[in-house]
């Protein structure tokens, strides 16, 4: 099983979701690839769509590994395997904070500017992401959310890991993922497009 591109993965997922379709659920896509794939999700079972701003916090060496990550609200969450291997520093996990924690303000500029998010409190809120390796960046969103007290949270992604859905099923009510191979590579190898999406591509989206 390979998707074409975000958004049709994310018609594929909303297969799975027809249940949530009377509740008209706010589809929270994590910028910038889970925002194709809430969109896609949204052509099929309605619902209204917004962004939840998180930032993985990758080593230094190996960015795409992620040793934790940071969300709206002060949320921070730790990879404990990852950090008991990679012998980081703390200044070194500092810095690569900083700088993720700048990004995520710029993208709070760019795609919010002055708005306010929509409430989440007493909602079907679904948390939407491209994949998950580690599941670290979706468990600072679940987080996040929680402190909004939706009143379901689910997550929903069309790729995962075996070990990051057994992370986020104790943060989530539900967890929604057609695909989980024996060995991730990466999340993008389950994609035939898998391209890095620019800022505008996200606004169109989300417009």
């Amino acid at each position: 099983m390979s998707y074409t591109d975000r958004t049709s993965a994310g018609r594929a997922l909303a297969t799975y979701l027809e249940d949530l379709r009377a509740a008209r659920p706010l589809l929270l896509g994590l910028p910038r690839g889970g925002v194709p794939v809430a969109a896609g999700i949204r052509d099929v079972i309605g619902g209204d769509l917004d962004i939840l701003l998180v930032r993985k916090l990758g080593v230094p060496w190996q960015p795409e590994l992620a040793m934790g990550a940071i969300g709206e609200d002060g949320v921070r969450v730790l990879n404990s395997d990852v950090l008991s291997h990679i012998g980081v520093s703390p200044k070194e996990f500092l810095g690569v904070e900083d700088v993720e924690r700048a990004e995520l303000d710029r993208r709070r500029t760019v795609w919010r500017g002055d708005a306010k998010p929509i409430p989440l409190e007493g909602r079907t809120v679904v948390i939407v992401d491209d994949g998950m390796a580690t599941g670290a960046t979706v468990v600072v969103a679940c987080r996040v959310a929680r402190l909004h007290h939706p009143a379901q949270l689910v997550v929903a992604v069309p790729v995962s890991s075996a070990e990051a859905l057994e992370r986020v099923a104790a943060e989530a009510d539900r967890v929604v993922c057609p695909l989980v191979p024996p060995s991730l590579g990466g999340v993008g190898t389950a994609y035939g497009d898998f391209h890095q999406l620019e800022d505008d591509e996200v606004t169109t989206l989300l417009a």
